[in-house]
């Protein structure tokens, strides 16, 4: 058996996530160009750009994620590098805006075929005791790459044009691949058979109607998100309860009766949101309110992103050493002072040294602190044949918050007309996620990763004995 080495592991897994974050948000730089490629297109229409990308990937996750631990995770992060490269193509030279819309969703396949894969395959690579730091890493590098996206595409599409953002991921993809094959030790779950194929169903239509829901309401049109909002939440309640009775439930019950699994799942889903919401809003404000162009604004919130890739490494420390919830607690107050700051202190008027690279420098320290301890609570107390489905489980939550926060941003933003007041406002309900995320880190507590590998529960053990 190849012997791992672990920083080259930490290193391949590392890009495999920076590549599927960054499409995230790299695109929504471009969209103005991509418009005017495509003119006979609605704008409702063209942003399934975007919410293609965003509602396959969140849907998916999961399912993808026990099928790298049934099919091995070397195997299906392979596949998921091969058809994201050949689906970036597709985009890059998509003649029409349906075939881009559709080469969008297959790379959202590929992603989430990546996503869960790679920190299956980093986790055992590392001692229990280092891996909070490792998890931390690789947790700050999709928080990285997506918030240095939009400076990315806003240099990508000034020089090159917008399919250049698409072009980009191809020699990352090949190098992954390449690396991948000489680095990565394939691993799966001897004992595993593909889960239920109803729950499958269940979750991944019921993830995507709520996403789809969330969506619609992002134009302030909450009246059209209701329906896909009711049904997504039906099919959520149907996922749990199939769950609870089939022999090979998509993600066993038992899980979540573990305070740091469920505490970090709803830690990803709350603090997400207002992670997400903070970038586009910084975004928009920096070229609506200062009247920044959108090249000086990605560099301008560019120290952000570098602050969290200091604080992820730290995190990851503190949480071997102390436990994953002390991580989550300091990153959210940090966060949490961040966007007070930006709320109580920020003007009108231009004031970026003095006023607003303060608060990204505390932004970016609490984002990275707060995943590196989210990442290591979501499978501290799991055993190794469910890294997969665990990590699927909180980058599910992570997306959805996402999506929910990007929407309840624009759709204030709509409502106020993107006012000066409706900044603010945005800032401090993202303190106030920062705060819920401090109760998230309570509830996890010491969680650390375990001296000992666990052995993975068997489907019939997971009930509570009669």
């Amino acid at each position: 058996m190849r012997t791992q080495r672990p920083a080259l592991v930490l290193a391949v897994t590392s890009l495999a996530a920076f590549l599927v974050f960054l499409d995230v948000t790299i695109v929504n730089i471009a969209f103005p160009d991509v418009r005017a490629t495509y003119p006979d297109t609605s704008l409702a229409d063209l942003s399934w750009v975007f919410t293609a990308y965003n509602v396959v990937f969140a849907a998916l996750l999961i399912p993808a994620g026990r099928l790298a631990d049934a099919r091995g995770r070397r195997r299906i992060f392979g596949v998921g590098l091969v058809l994201f490269g050949l689906a970036s193509l597709a985009c890059a030279l998509a003649p029409t805006a349906g075939a881009l819309v559709a080469a969008r969703a297959v790379q959202a396949v590929a992603a989430a075929l990546l996503a869960p894969a790679s920190l299956a395959l980093l986790l055992p690579a590392f001692p229990p005791e280092r891996r909070g730091a490792a998890v931390g890493l690789w947790g700050a590098t999709g928080a990285i790459a997506a918030a240095t996206g939009p400076a990315l595409g806003g240099v990508l599409v000034d020089a090159f044009g917008w399919r250049a953002v698409f072009f980009v991921n191809l020699p990352v993809v090949v190098l992954t691949l390449v690396a991948s094959r000489f680095v990565l030790t394939e691993s799966r779950d001897p004992d595993a058979r593909l889960p239920d194929p109803v729950s499958v169903v269940l979750l991944g239509t019921g993830v995507a109607a709520i996403s789809l829901g969330i969506v619609r309401g992002e134009d302030g049109g909450w009246g059209d998100a209701v329906w896909p909002l009711v049904a997504g939440a039906v099919l959520l309640v149907l996922f749990g309860v199939r769950s609870a009775r089939v022999a090979r439930p998509l993600v066993e019950p038992a899980l979540f009766r573990l305070r740091s699994f469920a505490g970090s799942i709803a830690g990803y889903l709350v603090f997400s949101g207002g992670f997400y919401a903070l970038l586009l809003s910084n975004i928009l404000f920096l070229t609506g309110v200062w009247g920044y162009d959108v090249l000086t604004a990605g560099l301008a919130v560019t120290p952000g992103p570098l602050m969290a890739a200091l604080a992820s490494s730290v995190g990851g420390r503190v949480a071997d050493r102390f436990g994953a919830g002390a991580s989550v607690v300091t990153g959210g107050l940090l966060f949490t002072a961040g966007c007070v700051l930006f709320a109580g202190a920020v003007g009108p008027d231009p004031a970026w040294l003095t006023v607003f690279l303060p608060g990204q420098l505390l932004t970016g320290l609490g984002v990275g602190a707060v995943y590196a301890g989210l990442g290591t609570a979501a499978v501290s107390e799991l055993p190794p044949v469910r890294f997969a489905t665990g990590s699927a489980v909180g980058t599910c939550a992570r997306q959805i918050g996402a999506v929910l926060g990007i929407a309840l941003l624009l759709s204030g933003l709509a409502a106020a007309g993107s006012s000066f007041e409706a900044f603010r406002t945005g800032w401090i309900a993202m303190a106030a996620g920062g705060i819920v995320t401090v109760l998230c880190g309570v509830v996890v507590g010491a969680a650390r990763a375990r001296s000992a590998p666990v052995p993975a529960p068997a489907p019939v053990s997971l009930e509570e004995p009669a």
